[in-house]
């Protein structure tokens, strides 16, 4: 054998082997597409579905947020109305029962005098020398009438 058939039978045996890689290769390539081809139209399969609930879950949603937006409409009628029946309750009967309330008072008051009247004369106040007493407490209840 010559170094040209060797050479001959080397570069053939490695073309041969080459030849077994790319193949291996291209038969794992060819089950990997498989295998993603499958994995697509099972997504596919599976999103249809979905995107029609979808669909519909979207629109129920709507027709119930126009439900709401018309509930909404009607309570704010409804306060807008309340406000003004307020105001007007306010205005009818606010001031008649401002005057009530003060008369109500005023014969309280004068009642309260009448019977201090009729019990005695007030005590007389005593004054001590070279004592500082403390000062009598403002907007009490008997103090308010007595100033002034």
């Amino acid at each position: 054998m010559s170094g040209g058939e060797v050479a001959g039978i080397l570069v053939a045996v490695f073309w041969a082997i080459l030849v077994s890689f790319l193949a291996l290769a291209l038969v794992r390539l060819a089950q990997t597409l498989k295998a993603a081809t499958r994995l697509v139209a099972e997504v596919t399969d599976q999103a249809v579905p979905l995107l029609s609930e979808a669909s519909a879950t979207v629109r129920e949603a709507n027709t119930q947020l126009a439900r709401v937006d018309s509930i909404a409409a009607d309570v704010q009628e409804v306060t807008s109305n309340a406000s003004a029946l307020s105001s007007t309750v306010s205005t009818a009967f606010g001031g008649p029962l401002v005057k009530v309330a003060a008369f109500g008072y005023g014969v309280r008051r004068a009642l309260g005098r009448k019977g201090r009247a009729e019990d005695g004369p007030a005590p007389a106040r005593t004054v001590v020398v070279g004592k500082t007493l403390p000062s009598a407490r403002r907007g009490g209840r008997r103090n308010r009438g007595s100033k002034g």
